[in-house]
């Protein structure tokens, strides 16, 4: 089955550094434009960073330059989000979403794994 899970969040302090994995099953990371998205209580869940299918090309957030970047193995077909310099304000639930870019036929999302920056 087709299948992306999020691991890697927990609680970590103002400043402080978490790397979180999207390991995809059911189908090749290679076919997909990959992103990250957060939601935090009572906000819209929003867009952080995005991976291409293609050359790889990232985007991101204006939240997010300078202190996430987003990568993949195709080896092991995972996305990563390394996040440094991490504030309050980027706790939420992070959720990794695949779409076969640029036909968009599919939409796959992950159940999230909290993330939490707090002293």
């Amino acid at each position: 089955q087709v299948q992306l899970v999020e691991s890697g969040g927990g609680l970590v302090q103002p400043g402080g550094s978490l790397r979180l994995a999207c390991a995809a099953h059911g189908f090749s990371i290679s076919s997909y434009a990959m992103r990250w998205y957060r939601q935090a209580p009572g906000k819209e869940r929003e867009f952080v960073a995005a991976i291409t299918n293609a050359a790889g090309s990232t985007d991101y957030a204006d939240s997010a330059k300078g202190r996430f970047t987003i990568s993949r193995d195709k080896s092991e077909n995972t996305v990563y989000l390394q996040m440094n310099s991490l504030k309050p304000e980027d706790t939420a639930v992070y959720y990794c979403n695949a779409r076969d870019w640029p036909l968009y036929e599919y939409d796959y999302w992950g159940q999230g794994t909290q993330v939490t920056v707090s002293s």
